[in-house]
This record gives C-alpha cells, structure tokens and sequence, in this order.
C-alpha cells in the first residue's frame, strides 16, 4: 500500500482501554435475566456494536425481556467505572504524537461517551472537533456508514484514508466501506480479525511502519 492521506481511528480498544471494561459490565448487569458468557467470548461477539444491538442479541439470547431502563442504566453506571478504571491504549500517545498527516476518531459510542473517555486519558487535545459518532447519522458498524462519514468530513476518499479498528464488526464496517483497515489485535482474536479483512497488527509501535510514515 502507498501513504494514506487520512487516519481513522476507532475510540474503544484502539485509544483507550474501554471496550472490555464496558463489557464486563453489562455481563454482570444482565447476569441476573440468565446471561451466561465468557468475557472474552463476549468481546469477541459484541465489541463495536450499537449498546441497543448487543442488548437484543441477549435477549434473543436467554429468551428474557431485560427491564426498559437498563440501556439507561448501562450509560449512567459505565460513565461512573470508566472514571475510575479506563486508561489510555498503551502507546498510543507517542503514535498520536508523532503523526504528521490529519486523523480522526470514528466510533459507535455516543459522542459525550467518546469525549468522556478521551478527557480522562488525557487524549482529548489531539482530536478538538474530528470527533465522529453513529449516532450523528444513525449508522453503526458493521454497516460502513461512519467511516464513510468521517472520511467526506476530513476530506478523503476511502481510497486514501486508513482505518484502524479492534473488532469484527468495525472491520467488517471498514472493508465494506472500501477503507484499507488495520486490526490492533489480542492473541486471541487476531485470527477472527484476519479473516474479516484487516493486516493486523499487535503494538502501536508497529503502525508508522505499517504505514509507511516511517
């Protein structure tokens, strides 16, 4: 591949330590309606999905009708955990830092969600207003819809841009959208993440090479 123009970047799992975090959450608050899963099986299946998404798929799931309130719930008690526990994705800083074309966050979460994790890990300044959310337009991975968006918002054609992602379905999102997609990955999902289309990859360290920025 020759030098994008354009780097996209995922929120959870990719800048800052939330994914399993948030996960493991809504494991133990649907735990009493019979969900049953594996933490890592659960990242796995859900990371990058809409909340309301993963939330029937339990309910498909265990045959039971969660409480109306409990996506509100999930919001107002995940903004209470992620103060104290997330973390910025390590090395990510020293990549942000040393970055010389334009970038941006594109992800599923709400956008107070994303600028909450970004302000707590001290990431916030990098991104000021290329903050990208589903929920402006509706569109949550793995439907391509905010890759694209965040792409005609920067100025990009997929063409040119890179996307950087931690989950099937964003990378699924990012290779139907017509984006070269790097998978920032785990021992134990690098294999799934190859095979839905992403060149993957373990440290941020390795990414300036990766993409020839180096």
């Amino acid at each position: 591949m020759r030098k994008p123009d354009c780097i996209i970047f995922d929120c959870d799992g990719v800048l800052v330590d939330s994914e399993v975090i948030g996960i493991r959450l809504l494991l133990e608050m649907t735990a009493p309606y019979g969900v049953d899963m594996k933490e890592e099986d659960a990242v796995l299946e859900f990371a990058g999905r809409r909340l309301k998404e993963v939330i029937d798929m339990l309910q498909t799931r265990t045959g039971q009708t969660f409480p109306d309130d409990l996506e509100q719930r999930f919001r107002e008690r995940s903004f209470e955990v992620f103060q104290e526990e997330v973390e910025p994705v390590e090395g990510i800083r020293a990549l942000l830092d040393s970055l010389t074309i334009p970038f941006c966050v594109a992800s599923s979460g709400p956008v107070d969600k994303i600028r909450l994790n970004l302000t707590l890990t001290g990431l916030i300044g990098y991104f000021e207003d290329r903050i990208f959310s589903a929920y402006d337009i509706e569109s949550w991975k793995p439907d391509p819809g905010i890759f694209l968006h965040a792409a005609r918002e920067m100025g990009f054609s997929p063409e040119r841009c890179v996307v950087i992602e931690d989950s099937k379905a964003g990378i699924t999102a990012g290779v139907r959208g017509g984006f070269t997609v790097f998978g920032y990955a785990k021992e134990h999902n690098a294999k799934e993440l190859e095979s839905e289309g992403a060149t993957v990859f373990y440290n941020m360290h390795e990414l300036p090479q990766l993409l020839k920025l180096a």
